[in-house]
């Protein structure tokens, strides 16, 4: 094989293509996690936190943000397919937010296998009894992180475990 003008062989640029078409391909296979506050509630530190987090274990991250209506969530839900949801609550009424949202979100065809949680201060009384918890995950949630710092480390764990979808 004779060099080109760069120096490189006819060998090494089609290596060179096929290594930046597989980089294309893994970013086109890359998973977008949508990462929402509720209704009630105007804090964006902890959306910040999350979306940075979820992005250092390899997925895109849309950041719809403080104060979202449910219709908006569910409307972004439908149009961008996500792998998974992730609700944020510090106000203390994440469980009254939450509860509403993942009923209506359930009834949509189209998201009822969406992997769901939810995370933060669900109640306003403090040092909940989980019992928060489990009416979530009953009325729909795959997964809930109360708030404390070992639930970072569960949260850690649980977007490891969701499997990712060859995309065509």
């Amino acid at each position: 094989m004779t060099p080109s003008a760069r120096g490189l062989t006819q060998a090494d640029q089609e290596a060179g293509a096929a290594s930046t078409q597989d980089t294309a391909e893994v970013a086109r296979r890359r998973e977008t996690v949508l990462v929402s506050g509720l209704a009630s509630d105007s804090h964006t530190w902890n959306l910040v936190f999350l979306q940075l987090l979820i992005e250092e274990h390899g997925y895109d991250v849309v950041n719809l943000g403080p104060c979202v209506p449910d219709e908006l969530l569910i409307q972004e839900c439908l149009e961008r397919t996500p792998a998974m949801l992730v609700l944020s609550s510090v106000n203390g009424h994440g469980h009254q937010d939450g509860l509403r949202l993942i009923k209506k979100l359930r009834q949509e065809d189209g998201l009822r296998a969406l992997p769901a949680v939810i995370g933060g201060q669900l109640g306003i009384t403090g040092g909940e009894d989980g019992g928060h918890a489990a009416e979530l995950v009953a009325a729909g949630f795959d997964s809930v992180f109360e708030d404390g710092a070992q639930e970072i480390a569960a949260f850690r764990r649980f977007i490891g475990g969701i499997p990712q979808r060859e995309l065509s």
